[in-house]
């Protein structure tokens, strides 16, 4: 995989720009993309967006070997390495940190540093000082690129056209 999806790329996609049934070639470009090698995620952001009974949920639950699992030596390194950086940060402070360390994002970070892959997510980077963890920050500290789901789009040349 050369590109991981953070859950809120699905989710936002589901909700605002490419819901599922207006856009549905953006999903099928999701399919083709991970048949390709291209996209894929981690299996805790497949926990964060089947937790519901919606479209989306049902939609990856037929899907669960786009999430690759988290449980190899590696990636449970690298997870440390970001846990120890979170929790002993300047200025990163609770809830913040305890709510980044028990959710997806810093397994993300994890499996794409060790499989080499970018990080596609629509969280933004917060400045110096900030309180609050955010995936581009952590990104930009252990080496992985980061960027949202348009650029991603831009970058595989996706297009939705209508016949």
């Amino acid at each position: 995989m050369k590109y991981l999806l953070d859950a809120n790329a699905f989710i936002q996609a589901k909700l605002l720009h490419y819901r599922m049934h207006v856009v549905p070639g953006f999903w099928e470009w999701l399919d083709q993309q991970y048949g390709e090698k291209q996209i894929g995620s981690v299996r805790s952001v497949y926990d964060e967006i089947t937790s519901s009974d919606d479209e989306l949920s049902h939609w990856a639950k037929q899907r669960r070997y786009y999430f690759l699992a988290v449980d190899d030596e590696a990636t449970q390194s690298a997870f440390g390495e970001i846990a120890e950086h979170v929790a002993s940060h300047a200025s990163y402070r609770d809830p913040h940190v305890g709510t980044f360390l028990d959710g997806a994002d810093p397994w993300l970070v994890a499996k794409a540093k060790v499989i080499g892959a970018q990080v596609v997510t629509h969280e933004s980077r917060v400045g110096p000082g900030s309180r609050k963890v955010k995936v581009p920050n952590i990104c930009d500290h252990f080496g992985v690129e980061c960027f949202d789901t348009f650029d991603l789009l831009d970058t595989l040349q996706a297009r939705f056209v209508l016949p």
